[in-house]
């Protein structure tokens, strides 16, 4: 079984500048049979223009784009109080990731790190930087 992976905006944006290490990463990821989550506010931080993101939207619709429900929302802002950050797509990517069990794979290493040292579950979320 394959662990999920989650993707944060930094992601996306390496994707959109072709960022070939991201590429590959992606690559190896589908190979390896892994589901791939992109919460859909983490779309909102990275599309601006569909006419100059073609790469973008092509990669994105390889992936799960997930809608942030109800129980995800309240999950991030009570994360982000326990937090004491005001970042909610940070803390959505961290609470939808805990959800998944998946791995963040993310250009925010430390504001992640953060996050989930607040949410103090066990065995903690992994997380990957771009």
């Amino acid at each position: 079984m394959n662990i999920p992976y989650l993707y944060d905006a930094g992601v996306l944006i390496a994707i959109d500048n072709d960022d070939r290490r991201m590429w590959a990463r992606h690559s190896l990821a589908l190979e390896d049979g892994r589901d791939i989550h992109i919460p859909s506010i983490v779309v909102s931080q990275a599309w601006r223009d569909a006419r100059r993101q073609v790469r973008l939207g092509k990669f994105l619709a390889g992936c799960h784009v997930v809608p942030v429900g109800l129980e995800t929302a309240e999950t991030a802002g009570i994360l982000c109080g326990k937090a004491g950050t005001s970042d909610i797509v940070d803390a959505t990517v961290v609470a939808m990731a805990s959800s998944l069990g998946a791995i963040i794979w993310t250009s925010d290493p430390d504001d992640i790190r953060s996050l989930v040292d607040a949410q103090d579950t066990k065995p903690a979320t992994v997380i990957r930087t771009v």
